[in-house]
């Protein structure tokens, strides 16, 4: 009978910089925090924009950037292909347009999957509604490579709603909490909702996970086996302090760990832990990325770049390059040829 292996299943540990280390699949992820102060009557920030470089604002000044917006912070359009998007927003809103028709207003929770396939322009703008109060916003965007064979699908626009993402709560011996969101990647019990149908994390055997872990004060919480072979894990460890894996001390970093292992995680803190889980098996394939293409080849980069100049995937169907969409906070999104909103069933129903 196989043996638990005695050795660490941390194999290696990264400082978390302005981009956190990724592995295959994973291309890409940004923990954007930003301290916005309330907005102006234009929705961007109501404070002096002197000292930013406009249009390539990633300065953090005073705790916030404005990124490439020039009035609203945010990134206005943009062309990609070959890979997907999966934006995670913990606090504020995103004002979502793209070239397929679809538009959204999203947050507090809520996910956005984007499959660009053989290409989307899409504009991600953060409006400031609250003219009396700072305006947080935190997200997370993740890119999720396609498989060679799915590099030229065509894109597709998923939703997820917060209050539809599953989640479970696990208690300890001692009655703490830990509440696990579930993006992709069944966990306890809890299957995730359906990813976009041409995704790498729509294939059994790609072991595809995305949760976000909170540990109360003092919990404890074993992080399961991954079940496939081969499958590679990294849990970003961003918030709290006082935390052990495995039995090791850890500061906030990008956590390599052996996936077939089951690790406890431990929030020795007085405030809450927080983590981003990311795993699944490696496509194993060739990464040749320009900008916002990812293919397998240098002949597919240039590919792309003709495509764009000629098509503009599809055009852009917008006045603005940067679209926003109006005061009210509501959330909602109007997917391609849809000719109402969808909205929240919280919103919905009234609540």
């Amino acid at each position: 009978m196989p043996q638990p292996s005695t050795a660490s299943p941390i194999l290696q540990t990264q400082p978390l910089g302005a981009l956190w280390p990724t592995m295959d699949p994973f291309l890409f992820c940004a923990h954007h925090d930003d301290a916005y102060p309330p907005g102006n009557a234009d929705l961007g920030p109501d404070a002096p924009l002197a000292g930013r470089q406009i249009g390539q604002d990633f300065s953090r000044q005073d705790g916030w950037s404005m990124y490439h917006g020039d009035v609203v912070p945010g990134f206005p359009g943009h062309p990609h292909r070959g890979f997907e998007t999966v934006t995670i927003v913990r606090k504020g809103l995103i004002d979502h347009s793209d070239s397929l028709g679809a538009t959204a207003r999203f947050g507090q929770g809520d996910v956005q999957w984007l499959t660009a396939g053989a290409g989307v322009v899409h504009s991600e703008m953060f409006p400031l509604l609250d003219s009396a109060a700072p305006n947080p916003l935190e997200l997370f965007q993740i890119w999720l490579n396609l498989p060679a064979r799915s590099k030229m699908v065509a894109p597709h626009f998923t939703m997820f709603w917060s209050g539809d993402i599953p989640r479970i709560t696990a208690q300890d011996g001692a009655g703490r909490t830990t509440e696990v969101a579930v993006i992709a990647g069944a966990v306890d019990g809890a299957a995730p909702l359906a990813p976009p149908p041409d995704s790498w994390a729509a294939q059994a055997e790609a072991d595809v996970a995305i949760w976000t872990v909170r540990l109360a004060p003092g919990a404890r919480w074993t992080l399961p086996a991954a079940a496939g072979e081969g499958t590679r894990r990294m849990l970003y460890y961003f918030a709290g302090s006082g935390v052990t894996v495995a039995g090791q001390a850890v500061s906030h970093a990008a956590l390599e760990l052996r996936a077939a292992d089951a690790v406890e995680l431990h929030n020795g803190g007085d405030a809450v832990a927080e983590f981003l889980l990311l795993q699944g098996r490696p496509l194993g394939e060739p990464v040749v990325q320009y900008g916002p293409f990812v293919m397998n080849s240098q002949q597919e980069i240039m590919q792309a770049l003709q495509d764009y100049r000629r098509t503009q995937f599809g055009g852009w169907p917008w006045d603005d390059p940067a679209p926003v969409h109006g005061r009210e906070p509501r959330r909602f999104a109007r997917r391609p040829g849809a000719a109402q909103d969808e909205v929240p069933a919280a919103v919905a129903d009234g609540a």
